[in-house]
């Protein structure tokens, strides 16, 4: 009599493990939903409620511009007016804020600041109070200023204030990668 009720037992486990296993995986992927609206919530908006190409944000640095991301925007100091001296494998570490159509900002950031020049390649890079603008790859989430000092290819790299001014100082999360 003992054999029919191990059988039993067994075959309740084996059924209730793939529910445990199940439940588990459902309670795991409450995190990933919680970092994305994290993320969301650092996105700029127009008015309206549109993403907007530029915004501003908090950073370590103060109050600087960001992309549409929430990623921090850098001028670079090599540029000559709104034209970017920055090309190929600098353009790879360092790329170039672009947009299809009319640039956009958010509350914060001076939509009589912002204007286009066209790339090497004819396309049109973003630019800010004369600054063309550009994202850093060593920046991987939104409030990164990795960037920020870094001197590579030639020139020295900042975040910009909302008035479309270098900022000084250094980033208290800086260390990213200072090899290029």
């Amino acid at each position: 009599m003992t054999r029919p009720r191990s059988i039993r037992v067994f075959l309740s486990s084996a059924a209730v493990l793939p529910l445990i296993a199940l439940a588990i995986a459902a309670c795991g992927g409450s995190g990933r939903s919680s970092t994305t609206d994290s993320t969301s919530a650092a996105r700029p908006k127009t008015a309206d409620g549109q993403p907007a190409t530029i915004g501003v944000a908090s950073s370590s640095l103060g109050t600087i511009l960001v992309d549409a991301e929430g990623r921090t925007l850098y001028l670079f100091t090599k540029d000559s007016g709104t034209r970017s001296a920055c090309l190929g494998q600098c353009a790879t570490a360092w790329p170039p804020l672009r947009v299809a159509g009319k640039p956009t900002v958010a509350s914060g950031a001076s939509g009589a600041l912002v204007s286009t020049t066209p790339r090497s390649d004819g396309r049109p890079e973003v630019v800010y109070n004369g600054h063309p603008l550009y994202r850093f790859d060593g920046d991987t989430k939104p409030g990164d200023v990795n960037g920020q000092g870094l001197n590579a290819f030639g020139g020295g790299w900042f975040a910009l204030s909302p008035a479309g001014n270098r900022v000084s100082g250094q980033a208290s999360n800086s260390g990213g990668n200072n090899g290029y």
